[in-house]
């Protein structure tokens, strides 16, 4: 209805699930990567939660585009079953042929069982995908756990993935579920987007709706929206939505706060709470701190002598309070601004950010040519051959990532090849030489792009590529074996950085890995080289900011 008013060529926040749209943050990101880890960590649970709303579902279908083709995979998106009834559905998904009358729980599980171990025997693995998982009954979970008993030596032959909303993360913290618990090999929590992934993610639908047409919100619309739908995904596309036609009820080319406010009482019924319960707990000292001044500045003044005239004593509590308030503002968090009136402009989208055209036609269709230039940032001239077997000789190795995403990226803090994806699907390979919390910059040859997060997202899914440092006794195959030269390094690292030797090996690089932010499994491999390599100082390239 709006659309053309605004000069799109479609209505830009449909809750409708249109994968043009789509838009993983950087949180979304890290949820599909655990999700992926958990895929190929042997089997057993794997843990997604999130308020309603958050895009749980958005990282679900992601996940399923990427799980490999050898991976049979059954989706259940209502679980409210007893157990007959959900091993009964699982059978259906994996299109499991079942004798005559066979009803029982027992002849479902025998089937189950032959087909894992069937598929096991010819390298396919088993994925049983189980959305609003909160909705399971515990003897249900139970029932769960004892189909992943089912295991050979190396690995369980049914992994498992729970996506559900936050009480599921309290089902599976009850004592008689403690054994569930234990197996589970993966967990993220999908929090709400903060204030600038909300704009991100405002700015990345419009520009999918009409790349040309001018920003239909004012700064403080945009900083209401936020705080208004709490960052949630699901309540900015109805806030957005309804301020939008708002707007174009009143005749007005851009929706303001007061609109944005307005719609907001349409759409929640009320208005919601402006706080997110994170930026609400980091404000209530500051908030007591003002009850106290303000307390200590009436008292004063009723016990102090009368002021001979002109009212001095209220204004003595006037100015106390005044200078609790002062006090308290600056004891508050700087995030709290997000719930105040007065809303910091958004910054303009660089020129070059505004034709993503231009960077892929300009980007590598083959990675060789993108693998030389990320050479000459190693000071390592790459010939014609295979990039990875030229630099072996310099003690360096290739690293690859299917999903890693901005925030694993950041950890490494070194340039990265990134996989770009044009909406024809051409695909295309440019350079990730600088990044900081807006925008990131890619360098093709000696030219340069500078792209808000927001678009960044719209071209690539997560894929990147770079180098890594070999230590001594190291092999390419990432892990340190039992070389002796290898694990003596590797104890030295992590005991410089303060994992001492008091613990097991395998102990102390687990609690490494999830102090660094990386995906802890206990093994050593490139991340965890290259983030002992980069407290370590050792001289290699670095990411710009």
């Amino acid at each position: 209805m709006y659309a053309p008013f605004f000069g799109l060529s479609k209505e830009p926040f449909s809750i409708a699930p249109d994968p043009h749209f789509l838009f993983m943050s950087e949180q979304h990101r890290e949820a599909l990567a655990h999700l992926l880890y958990g895929l190929g960590g042997g089997g057993g649970f794997v843990l997604l939660t999130g308020e309603v709303g958050a895009g749980k579902t958005t990282v679900c279908r992601c996940f399923l585009e990427q799980v490999p083709v050898t991976c049979r995979v059954a989706y259940i998106f209502n679980p409210k079953l007893t157990v007959a009834e959900l091993l009964q559905t699982v059978c259906a998904e994996f299109h499991l042929p079942l004798p005559a009358h066979a009803d029982s729980v027992k002849a479902h599980v025998d089937a189950l069982n032959a087909f894992l171990l069937a598929g096991h025997a010819e390298g396919r693995q088993a994925v049983l995908v189980i959305d609003e998982a909160q909705a399971l009954s515990p003897d249900v979970l139970e029932q769960l756990r004892l189909l992943t008993n089912l295991e050979t030596a190396e690995r369980k032959l049914l992994q498992i993935v729970l996506i559900g909303q936050p009480e599921l993360r309290d089902m599976v913290a009850r004592q008689e579920l403690e054994q569930l618990a234990q197996r589970i090999t993966a967990r993220y929590h999908l929090g709400a987007l903060s204030f600038d992934e909300t704009q991100q993610y405002i700015q990345h639908r419009l520009s999918v709706a009409g790349p040309s047409a001018p920003l239909p919100f004012t700064a403080g619309a945009l900083g209401r929206i936020h705080a208004l739908s709490g960052g949630v995904p699901r309540r900015v596309n109805l806030l957005a939505d309804r301020a939008l036609l708002g707007a174009y009820a009143q005749g007005q080319r851009r929706a303001d706060k007061r609109t944005v406010e307005q719609s907001a009482r349409e759409v929640f019924g009320r208005q919601p709470a402006a706080l997110p319960p994170a930026l609400r707990a980091a404000l209530v000292p500051g908030l007591l701190a003002l009850l106290v001044l303000v307390g200590a500045g009436l008292l004063w003044a009723l016990l102090r002598p009368v002021a001979p005239a002109g009212g001095d004593a209220a204004a003595g509590v006037a100015g106390v309070a005044s200078a609790a308030v002062g006090v308290a503002s600056a004891a508050a968090p700087a995030s709290a601004s997000t719930a105040a009136p007065v809303v910091p402009p958004v910054p303009p989208v660089p020129a070059a950010a505004a034709d993503p055209a231009a960077l892929l036609a300009a980007a590598h269709p083959d990675i060789a040519t993108a693998w030389r230039e990320l050479g000459l940032r190693w000071n390592v001239a790459i010939g014609e051959g295979d990039a990875c077997a030229a630099t072996l000789q310099a003690r360096l190795a290739c690293f690859r990532s299917a999903s890693g995403g901005l925030g694993v990226v950041r950890q490494l803090e070194r340039p990265v090849l990134l996989m770009l994806r044009g909406a024809d699907g051409r695909v295309a390979h440019a350079l990730l030489v600088a990044l900081d919390e807006r925008q990131a910059t890619l360098q093709v040859g000696a030219a340069r792009y500078a792209l808000p997060l927001a678009m960044l997202a719209g071209l690539w899914r997560g894929e990147f590529a770079t180098f890594w440092r070999l230590p001594p006794g190291w092999t390419d195959s990432g892990v340190a074996g039992s070389n002796p030269a290898a694990r003596a390094w590797l104890d030295r690292g992590l005991a410089d950085a303060g994992f001492g030797p008091e613990r097991p090996l395998a102990e102390r690089v687990w609690a490494f890995q999830l102090a660094q932010g990386l995906p802890p499994d206990g093994r050593a491999g490139p991340l965890t080289v290259m983030r002992l390599n980069r407290l370590a100082g050792v001289d290699e390239p670095r990411l710009g900011n």
